[in-house]
């Protein structure tokens, strides 16, 4: 695969925002979850910025049911591009009354993460917090401005949001607001994945085929690695070999069953499948309405 001009134009578009959040706001972060969006935005930055250092730290919400492979790669990464690493912690606001834990078969802490998230935010005084959303990921995504409006509490409201004309973001706010940034806002999956591979970038294990122990729910492969998610005793165990197609924690991360070893699989397997990224998301399919009911209350 030579080189895609495309994905020239979208990097020196990405890297264009990410100096504007620089020069914007007083004090950004990266909202980092370990998943490959959120990689490249980091690598992004890096390049952005570079000889210098990244100018702001890598913020990334642990729900305590993470793959180990993120948390490996997260701190390795952190260390390797000499980022400051923040990390806020779900188990704290459980300990601390702030959530209730879930229980049963379908327990997750996927929700209970934004308002670990909403307090990190604000412990730090952080005014505005880029992610790595895309367009085409999500129906409510869609939504988005690539400058994306909070109000005091921390809400998005997808009816009051400011217009973004000729490549000009408006980041006036008022004391105690702050704004979401995506500066990879115009990428789609495809192009994430042919960006990964020009530019070598490496990714958690977790992306590429690998034998794991899984248990099939509503049609969706889950892991019985860690052992995390509560199973029904007619749920199975097997070791498969499957892949994450996109990462979020053990509970709400399905598995697809994958002979996809290297990039140049991925890329072929991703383009002729038709389920889409988030087909694989547990926690998309609370509600015909899931993702954009968390974005409201302050989700990435």
């Amino acid at each position: 695969m030579g080189q895609l001009t495309h994905l020239k134009e979208l990097e020196a578009e990405s890297v264009y925002i990410l100096r504007e959040v620089a020069a914007q706001f007083g004090k950004p972060c990266i909202l980092f979850s370990g998943g490959k969006d959120s990689i490249v935005l980091t690598y992004l930055a890096y390049k952005a910025f570079y000889p210098a250092r990244i100018p702001f730290p890598l913020v990334h919400i642990d729900t305590g049911h993470n793959f180990p492979e993120t948390l490996v790669y997260r701190d390795n990464l952190a260390e390797r591009l000499g980022a400051s690493l923040i990390v806020g912690y779900v188990q704290d606001s459980i300990d601390q009354g702030k959530v209730t834990e879930e229980h049963g078969y379908n327990a997750s802490r996927n929700k209970l993460q934004t308002v670990t998230l909403l307090d990190t935010l604000a412990e730090h005084k952080f005014d505005c917090a880029c992610g790595g959303a895309r367009r085409d990921e999500e129906k409510a995504r869609a939504k988005e401005r690539i400058f994306s409006h909070r109000d005091e509490f921390g809400q998005w409201n997808p009816k009051n949001q400011r217009p973004e004309l000729w490549d000009l973001y408006n980041a006036k706010k008022d004391p105690g607001e702050h704004f979401r940034a995506f500066p990879i806002s115009n990428w789609t999956e495809m192009d994430v994945w042919q960006y990964i591979y020009q530019e070598g970038i490496e990714l958690p294990s977790l992306y590429y085929t690998h034998k794991r122990k899984c248990f099939l729910r509503d049609g969706q492969w889950l892991a019985a690695e860690p052992d995390i998610i509560k199973r029904r005793e007619s749920e199975t165990v097997q070791e498969l070999e499957v892949r994450c197609r996109t990462i979020g924690d053990v509970t709400c991360t399905g598995l697809t069953l994958s002979k996809a070893h290297s990039l140049e699989d991925i890329i072929d397997e991703i383009a002729s499948s038709r389920v889409t990224e988030r087909g694989g998301r547990a926690d998309d399919k609370r509600s015909e309405t899931a993702m954009e009911d968390r974005k409201k209350e302050g989700y990435f």
